[in-house]
């Protein structure tokens, strides 16, 4: 399912739904004041808003997965928001900021979700994401918790919550099964060039903030945060960062609610996550958790006979819960 979503499913996506709204280009202003790029679509009588980005490495141009959902999404009357968050895309052109895995990209979204509100999207505002972009959804829960007052122009009430797609939630103990794997060392190794790809991005940019000797050191999704990073956000080592930004320990402190779509047999994670994730949700009422036991990384495609039992128009049966689940916690 992996494979077929990622070398497949991308060529014939776009016949299987409605045509792109009109986007608008928006420079947004985030956390610190780092500049993040966007598009922002409105509908007439908007029921809520959508606001999204995606995974560990892309852009808005090419990450068709995420765009099918704004299409999907504006269809059903949402407005979408969608975004390159740091160091990616057109944000990566204008600010030499690089990731956190959620540690600030959580109050990304919110800041997002405030000034796309002036835009004149409504409330309720719904982040969502899959694979990494999911916890960075996560965090944007745990973000509007903390920063939202009543003097700021978005209030907790404004806020839906959160729907993700097989977020990363334990980063330490994925990246050491991942590269034990057989077919998992394949798809690091693959992920680890594309953030080096990234990073020589930034660098010509911005070559003034990134060292390229640490980039050509940079051969592994640990190597990356190790060389260009964990010196940057004060951690002393790879694994206090990803202890740090892990989305399995907020789990349990979400007030709001929140959908976790995760498949078991997902080849990215380490199955041993399992058993920590249904214990997290079973704790807290306001998650509501999918756990399929197929599905791949970010896979989800329904047949034909799995369409019509579940009464959705499309093989997209991830984004289809995800749309049903916002308008029924709407």
């Amino acid at each position: 399912m992996t494979l077929y979503t990622a070398l497949w499913a991308n060529r014939y996506w776009e016949e299987t739904i409605y045509p792109e709204p009109l986007y608008q280009e928006k420079i947004f202003t985030g956390a610190q004041g780092v500049p993040i790029f966007g598009w922002v679509a409105i509908p007439k009588n908007a029921r809520g808003t959508i606001v999204g980005t995606y995974g560990i490495t892309g852009s808005l141009e090419n990450q068709w997965f995420l765009r099918l959902l704004g299409r999907k999404a504006f269809a059903q009357g949402y407005a979408v928001v969608l975004f390159d968050w740091r160091s990616h895309g057109r944000t990566a052109l204008l600010s030499p900021t690089l990731t956190s895995d959620g540690l600030y990209e959580g109050e990304d979204f919110v800041q997002i979700a405030a000034q796309a509100q002036g835009m004149g999207c409504p409330a309720k505002f719904w982040f969502t994401g899959f694979s990494l972009g999911g916890q960075l959804a996560l965090w944007a829960v745990k973000a509007a918790q903390d920063v939202l007052t009543t003097s700021h122009s978005l209030t907790s009430q404004d806020i839906g919550g959160a729907a993700v797609i097989c977020p990363s939630l334990d980063s330490n103990r994925s990246l050491s099964y991942l590269v034990k794997d057989p077919l998992g060392k394949y798809l690091e190794q693959a992920i680890a060039k594309e953030l080096k790809r990234l990073a020589w991005r930034l660098y010509e940019a911005h070559p003034e903030a990134i060292d390229p000797a640490a980039i050509e050191r940079a051969n592994s999704i640990w190597g990356f945060d190790n060389e260009l990073v964990i010196e940057r956000l004060g951690f002393p080592s790879v694994e206090a960062y990803y202890e740090a930004s892990s989305g399995l320990k907020i789990l349990p402190s979400l007030t709001k609610p929140t959908l976790i779509i995760y498949a078991a047999d997902d080849p990215m994670f380490d199955p041993a996550i399992v058993p920590d994730l249904l214990s997290s949700c079973d704790r807290n009422p306001n998650i509501d958790l999918i756990l399929t036991p197929h599905g791949g990384h970010v896979g989800y495609i329904s047949s034909a006979e799995c369409q019509a039992q579940a009464q959705d128009p499309d093989p997209w049966w991830a984004w289809n819960r995800v749309l049903e689940w916002c308008q029924m916690r709407g």
